[in-house]
């Protein structure tokens, strides 16, 4: 009897096993389908979408909400009824990093390209923002992916 227990969970295990190695496999593949920052990009879009943005719009309060929007931080039921958008627009990212959507070209590198405007004009408005020096290096630092994303049309193809 305890044979036929060993050879039980023996099978269970290599079949566990087979689907592991189909499994990373096809990680493999998915991954390949971009550079290494689209995928990071790719995961952060995925984030946004399936975890934050849930939480930031049904779980969080009015109270402490802001949303960012050119570089305006808005407050309250403002920021909370413009969630929903942010959430489109990440989920809408999510599925094309995904896919690899044609459509993807120009939208998200305008899109990136809006956060680097947004950074530079929060860091002069908002309170908490550190100055010009600042809103420079932050600016920066999104428009760098921003043109590489314009420059990357050809690997958002039909598939």
């Amino acid at each position: 009897m305890w044979l036929s227990a060993i050879s039980y969970s023996n099978d269970k295990t290599q079949l566990l096993n087979k689907h592991r190695k189909m499994f990373l496999a096809a990680l493999k593949l998915e991954w390949q389908k971009r550079p290494w920052w689209m995928n990071l990009i790719w995961f952060f879009t995925l984030y946004m979408t399936i975890i934050y943005m849930p939480f930031d719009i049904f779980i969080k309060g009015v109270a402490g909400n802001e949303e960012v929007w050119f570089g305006i931080v808005l407050h309250g039921w403002w920021a909370k009824v413009t969630e929903p958008l942010h959430w489109l627009i990440y989920g809408f990212g999510a599925y094309g990093f995904w896919k690899m959507r044609p459509w993807m070209h120009p939208w998200a590198a305008i899109y990136v390209g809006q956060i680097a405007f947004s950074m530079f004009v929060w860091n002069l408005i908002d309170p908490r923002g550190a100055g010009l020096v600042a809103a420079c290096i932050s600016a920066l630092i999104f428009v760098i992916p921003a043109i590489t994303l314009w420059r990357s049309r050809a690997r958002f193809v039909e598939t």
